[in-house]
């Protein structure tokens, strides 16, 4: 019988055990787990009245029916959120529809070929949860969590944020 050798890793003799937290208010922890999935929209009256074109063209063609700020708002959408650009429609559509807006999503077509025209920057971070988004007359604003201690102690912290330019 051959002699069993058991392998162990090399820091084995260093390795400290996960020290376990205990949970002792059981209906705060529930709370925010609960509140981990929720998210609020934000839309501006100026941003709903800028979402649909109002100059007439200048050149031939049928004119735009869709402003600036509503191509770059689905695209920043559709990068949050993973989504494809079908996705985004739908997904934007719903969120106008529990809002109550009057308003329509660019079709996936019409985004498509005026994403290569319109300005978007992103500027992202990899850590943190998107907690608000924000439509208003100048774009389109994510703001994660820890997002509010800007404007407290004025120092950036890391957190999951997208700005856009209106692209005018």
């Amino acid at each position: 019988m051959k002699d069993q050798i058991t392998h162990l890793p090399d820091n084995a003799d260093r390795s400290v055990a996960k020290q376990k937290f205990k949970i002792t208010n059981w209906p705060t922890y529930n709370k925010a787990l609960i509140n981990r999935g929720s998210i609020t929209f934000w839309l501006d009256d100026e941003a709903i009245q800028a979402w649909y074109e109002s100059a007439t063209p200048s050149s031939r063609g049928r004119p735009q029916r869709y402003s600036d700020l509503a191509i770059t708002t689905v695209l920043v959408i559709k990068r949050v959120f993973r989504l494809t650009l079908r996705a985004a429609q739908g997904f934007i559509d719903s969120i106008f529809t529990l809002m109550n807006v009057p308003l329509r999503c660019p079709d996936y077509t019409s985004v498509s070929k005026r994403a290569k025209s319109v300005n978007v920057s992103f500027k992202t971070f990899t850590r943190g949860e998107i907690a608000h988004l924000v439509i208003d007359s100048t774009g389109l604003k994510v703001f994660g969590e820890g997002e509010w201690k800007v404007k407290k102690t004025r120092q950036r912290t890391p957190s999951y944020m997208a700005k856009v330019a209106s692209g005018s």
